[in-house]
């Protein structure tokens, strides 16, 4: 038999291999990611004498988010992992009654499970966790909760270093926060 026909064989099966496990790094990763939250609440409330406040927020400022998650690199080709962050959404200017240019500032702490699909050193994934937040409303006084948030994302691997586009929904009580984002993580 020609030893050429087994190496040209051999050639494609090596680089689909390689293209399999590019971005399997398991373990401990950190990032960082900048982009924009989008906030809509819309509501109503007591205020003195029994009169409704209403209050009207729709804006968007740049927010960030700090993260730290652990791979578990338990399948090929699936990634699974659990993430935690910090998440700053910035500063909202609305309207509280006949108050305009109110502020709302909102941040908050996340937990969630992550599972995505490699395609080479691309993939994509999905995410759903919770969010402890608080909020500081002008003139109203502070929210807090902890509500539920999920999200998807795509990811570019070279080694342990990765880049990813997000787009994560956090429903908050009365309101809701849509942030998209563009980050980087480094696999440890």
């Amino acid at each position: 038999m020609n030893p050429v026909i087994p190496l040209i064989l051999a050639v494609p099966l090596l680089a689909v291999s390689g293209n399999a496990l590019a971005g399997s790094d398991s373990g401990l990763y950190l990032g960082a990611s900048i982009g924009e939250a989008q906030l809509d609440f819309d509501d109503d409330r007591p205020g003195a004498n029994d009169i409704d406040v209403d209050i009207d927020f729709d804006d968007e400022d740049t927010a960030y988010k700090v993260f730290a998650g652990y791979n578990l690199g338990l399948i090929p080709l699936v990634d699974l992992a659990v993430e935690g962050a910090y998440v700053d959404f910035g500063k909202f200017r609305g309207d509280i009654g006949p108050l305009s240019d109110a502020d709302f500032e909102v941040d908050g702490w996340t937990a969630a499970a992550l599972a995505g699909v490699k395609l080479g050193p691309v993939g994509i994934f999905g995410k759903a966790g919770f969010i402890s937040w608080d909020g500081d409303l002008d003139d109203i006084g502070d929210e807090d909760g902890t509500d539920p948030l999920y999200g998807v994302g795509a990811r570019i691997t070279l080694f342990s270093f990765q880049v990813r586009a997000e787009y994560e929904r956090y429903e908050l009580d009365n309101f809701d926060i849509d942030y998209y984002s563009v980050g980087a993580a480094y696999t440890f």
